[in-house]
């Protein structure tokens, strides 16, 4: 069997669970919002800065943060290894995916926990 450095599970099993977990995890996030944003119509900041305040909230929103940086790992690195056949141009394009993803963590974690 074939080990890649660069898959986040090292198991096609594992990265397959990773994506539906993920996927689920996101989706719950996404209809909570939805649905907080259409049971409170006349929404102002500070009740979004008082949901967002929320610790139990901080979690779910840090936790579906590294459930999106997971999804997108796993699918770019699934499509860039399916698709882009030259290696250097490969390591070229998960590096780039990588710190983009990198980018996306410390900007959305800094955003949930910053000042």
């Amino acid at each position: 069997m074939v080990k890649s450095i660069t898959s986040f599970s090292r198991s096609g099993l594992m990265d397959w669970l990773a994506q539906r977990v993920s996927a689920v995890l996101l989706g719950s996030y996404a209809i909570f919002l939805l649905a907080y944003l259409m049971l409170n119509a006349d929404l102002d900041y500070q009740q979004w800065q008082g949901l967002f305040g929320q610790f139990w909230f901080k979690i779910y929103t840090l936790s579906s943060l590294i459930a999106l940086v997971a999804h997108i790992w796993v699918g770019m690195w699934t499509v860039a290894t399916d698709y882009v056949k030259n290696a250097w141009s490969r390591f070229i394009v998960l590096t780039i995916i990588a710190l983009t993803n990198f980018t996306y963590f410390v900007i959305g974690f800094s955003a949930v926990w910053g000042a």
